[in-house]
């Protein structure tokens, strides 16, 4: 009997509590899950996203981000994303609507290095037979700028200041440098090099035109045309691979 009263009155107790939320009473928060062994990107979900130099809309306009194309993740401030851009802090918006946070898998602290220095030129003007930075033994040129870039110079750069790797001046002569991987072993930081419609019926290394950063996951860092990117590789590149190399 003692035994049925105290059943009863743990029921009634129990139907008395309501949950955290219906009391009013604070919930405890749910850390953000971030995987250590992923790098957050800012993914632009619409067209013409402005990349701002403030986190408000009355700031500057530095550029546009076409849709699927991203930025670095630097850090969260209120309704904004802090990124880079064109060498410099830039804002993008983090509403649901416009923007997505995007994970990719983490390469070594030389890895990382190279990459960032590539994030923060994003937007930086294409200039074909840019200055470079060295003469691919390291003595630096006259007139070099970080203004703008082609393919190459900028690959040169990053590799330069990310890890002090020596990387030549030209696509041709770039892609001898480092091993050779196939591209089911290609990870992230390594080189790709491609043909393109100029360049398509040459032979052999003089066939190659262009070269990108691979991230992951399919996308690459490059220039070309336009501006320095991070976008998804279309498979018109992925036909157009001559060599991919590991530096």
């Amino acid at each position: 009997m003692k035994r049925f009263f105290l059943c009863v009155f743990l029921l009634f107790f129990l139907c008395s509590c309501t949950p955290a939320e219906q009391r009013n009473e604070p919930i405890p928060a749910q850390a953000e899950t971030v995987d250590s062994d992923a790098v957050r990107y800012v993914r632009s979900k619409v067209d013409y996203l402005r990349i701002r130099t403030e986190g408000n809309t009355d700031a500057g306009v530095l550029g546009l981000l076409r849709k699927g194309d991203m930025v670095a993740f630097v850090e969260e401030k209120g309704d904004w994303y802090q990124t880079y851009y064109c060498n410099q802090i830039a804002y993008v918006s983090a509403k649901k609507n416009v923007t997505e946070l995007v994970f990719l898998p983490k390469g070594d602290a030389d890895t990382e290095n190279v990459i960032t220095e590539g994030t923060k030129l994003l937007g930086t003007p294409y200039c074909y037979g840019a200055i470079r930075l060295h003469d691919g033994q390291g003595n630096f040129l006259k007139g070099f700028s970080d203004e703008a870039f082609d393919c190459s110079s900028l690959m040169q750069y990053i590799f330069y200041y990310g890890k002090g790797e020596l990387l030549d001046v030209t696509t041709r002569t770039q892609a001898v440098q480092g091993i050779s991987v196939s591209t089911e072993e290609l990870q992230r930081g390594d080189l790709i090099f491609m043909t393109n419609a100029s360049r398509k019926g040459l032979q052999g290394v003089e066939r190659i035109g262009h070269v990108a950063l691979y991230l992951g996951n399919n996308y690459i860092l490059h220039t070309a045309s336009d501006h320095a990117v991070i976008e998804e590789m279309s498979a018109t590149r992925w036909a157009n691979i001559i060599e991919c190399r590991r530096i």
